[in-house]
């Protein structure tokens, strides 16, 4: 009998495979970095035959790590950045570049629409719980039928990019309800509405988006063609699966009500695991509609361990090429104490500005309280601080979770930035074991479909394995509160220009 398990996470930048066993624990892993183009200011789109390499690529690679070969993959589950708008016709071939999340080109339509429905943005919230973000699929369709009005007549299906590569794989289309509920969609349908399709003015294109189905139930079978090329055994089950949030989470085994679960990665959020749909507080952060009838209220910095990435290449360029880079980097930060000597770093370094603890679209990132005596050494333990009091600054905003926080993530492989986390937020942080939580996520979904677990919460919650705790130092917090004044201070200054 076929044993393990592939779980598939396509990001918009680097696509990841991994196998797991029964247990949830990784057995081997592979991954491919993609190129994101930007053909236009505002644009992310992505090569859908690069997509689809990159995801051979990283299958073959994990299964070699692993050790395996396709006969003993027992079923497949999919993950990938969320939304967006991937165009195909009717036998599966891409008409143009996968559009993603990223992606800001609807924004101006989005203003005029807005002026002239006073309420539309507070009429999509109040929908879908989340701050409308432009690479969503309605938005981008408004876009495609204003502007390409060629292409989207030739398109039999509008899909995410999780579906096109599911398509690719098993020739079938279908889409799952944790995307189709922020198309924008309605959260408490779990579903698409029809009152967004008629807001964004496209319910004359609803039959190109695919039917919705639970995530873990199965979407078709890998065929012939798709076996050839990715080693899998043709007829292996695929599952329908879920976004990169949603996988993300049920990966990391937080499933369950009551559950807090941040995500130190490129994109940084926080948020708590609910039984029921959570609009509060209102327009702010998002609502992702979960696998297993779950809801997760997030709050959102929309940059994360981008920062770093960013002060390595700008401030420590000598450094970035050592393999003991983040080792070095800690050392040089570890003897300046919380708050880094006055200098405060805000990490709002997303163009698209930030949509948590407040909607600001030109809110940037900066450097505050520099002075002639401040070094290199002080503006990246600002950098680390600053990441950190951004997910103290969110973590304020959320009811119904527990003192203790999932945190995954690749920032979550610091332990000296984890400890922060805890001691910033006065909360025990725990790190799962593992790496590739949104593959896992995937993998649990295939899991649960071909019928290894009762429900997906059950493989949620059973298979958690917890690789370090991080308790709060109770004598730090003076400090930490006071750096995290230093930070309101300066936020306040800038959201309110």
């Amino acid at each position: 009998m076929s044993r393990y398990l592939l779980g598939i996470d396509a990001g918009s930048s680097i696509t990841k495979a991994a196998i797991f066993d029964d247990r949830g624990r990784q057995l081997g892993a592979g991954m491919h970095r993609i190129r994101l183009q930007r053909p236009n200011p505002g644009w992310s789109e992505i090569d859908p035959d690069s997509a689809w390499d990159a995801m051979v690529f990283a299958i073959r690679a994990a299964m070699q790590d692993a050790g395996v070969t396709g006969r003993d993959i027992a079923a497949v589950g999919l993950s990938a950045a969320m939304v967006g708008a991937w165009l195909s016709d009717e036998a599966g071939n891409a008409l143009r570049p996968g559009i993603v999340w990223e992606d800001s080109r609807a924004q101006e339509m989005l203003e005029a629409r807005a002026a002239e429905i006073p309420d539309f943005y507070h009429r999509i919230f109040l929908s879908d719980g989340c701050v409308l973000q432009q690479g969503c699929t309605l938005p981008l369709l408004m876009w495609l039928k204003a502007h390409e009005p060629d292409v989207l007549g030739r398109a039999a299906h509008v899909l995410c990019y999780k579906d096109f590569l599911r398509l690719r794989l098993t020739g079938r289309v279908a889409a799952d309800r944790t995307e189709a509920a922020v198309a924008p969609g309605s959260a408490l349908l779990r579903d698409r509405s029809q009152e967004m399709l008629d807001l964004f003015g496209v319910s004359d294109l609803a039959g190109k988006l695919p039917a919705v189905a639970e995530s873990e139930s199965i979407g078709g079978t890998i065929t012939p063609e798709a076996a050839e090329a990715t080693g899998l055994l043709a007829g292996t089950p695929v599952a329908i699966g879920a976004g990169d949030v949603p996988c993300t989470v049920t990966g990391a085994s937080a499933l369950e009500t009551g559950a807090a679960m941040a995500v130190l990665g490129t994109t940084c959020m926080i948020g708590v695991v609910h039984d029921r749909p959570v609009f509060t507080p209102p327009d702010l952060g998002l609502l992702f509609t979960m696998p297993g009838e779950r809801w997760y209220r997030a709050m959102v910095n929309v940059a994360g361990t981008l920062n770093l990435d960013w002060a390595v290449e700008t401030l420590l360029p000598d450094l970035a090429s050592k393999p003991d880079l983040y080792q070095r980097i800690e050392a040089m930060i570890a003897p300046l104490p919380i708050g880094s000597e006055g200098v405060t770093y805000l990490p709002y370094l997303s163009e698209s500005g930030i949509i948590a603890p407040v909607v600001d679209v030109e809110a940037r990132a900066g450097f505050h309280g520099l002075t002639p005596r401040h070094g290199r050494p002080h503006m990246v333990r600002a950098v680390y601080e600053g990441v950190v009091l951004a997910l103290r600054d969110l973590y304020r905003e959320l009811d119904g979770g527990s003192r203790e926080i999932l945190l995954t993530g690749g920032g979550a492989r610091s332990p000296m930035w984890t400890q922060m986390v805890a001691d910033a937020l006065g909360a025990t942080v725990l790190v799962p074991e593992g790496t590739e939580f949104g593959a896992r996520g995937a993998a649990l979904l295939a899991a649960t479909a071909i019928g290894r677990f009762g429900s997906i919460r059950e493989a949620s919650v059973s298979t958690r394995a917890i690789q370090r705790r991080h308790e709060p130092d109770a004598a730090l917090a003076p400090q930490w509160d006071q750096a995290f004044a230093a930070y309101r201070r300066h936020r306040d200054k800038i959201l309110a220009r």
